[in-house]
C-alpha cells in the first residue's frame, strides 16, 4: 500500500508501507492493506508507518490535517 504525506508547499513523503498509524480526532487508529475507504480529520501527533523490510515504525510529527484512504493509497494532507 502507498503512503503519501503532503503539505501545501511540497510532498513530504511517498513510501510503500505495510501499516500506518494516524492521530485521529477521536483517537489513534491503524490502517492496514485493503482498509475500507475513509476520509477523516487529524489532530496534532505522530504519523507512524512501517515497511515490509523494517519491523520498527518510522515517525513524523504533524500539527493536524486530514487523511483519505482509498484503494490501498493513504493520502495525508498536513498543515
Amino acid at each position: 500500500m502507498k503512503l503519501l504525506v503532503l503539505s501545501p508547499e511540497k510532498e513530504l513523503l511517498a513510501a510503500e508501507v505495510s501499516a500506518v498509524e494516524l492521530p485521529g480526532k477521536k483517537g489513534r487508529f491503524e490502517v492496514l492493506v485493503n482498509h475500507a475507504p475513509l476520509v477523516t480529520s487529524l489532530t496534532s501527533g505522530e504519523v507512524r508507518w512501517k515497511t515490509e523490510a523494517e519491523s520498527d515504525f518510522q515517525v513524523m510529527e504533524i500539527e493536524g490535517g486530514f487523511a483519505e484512504v482509498k484503494e490501498n493509497v493513504i493520502t495525508v494532507c498536513v498543515e
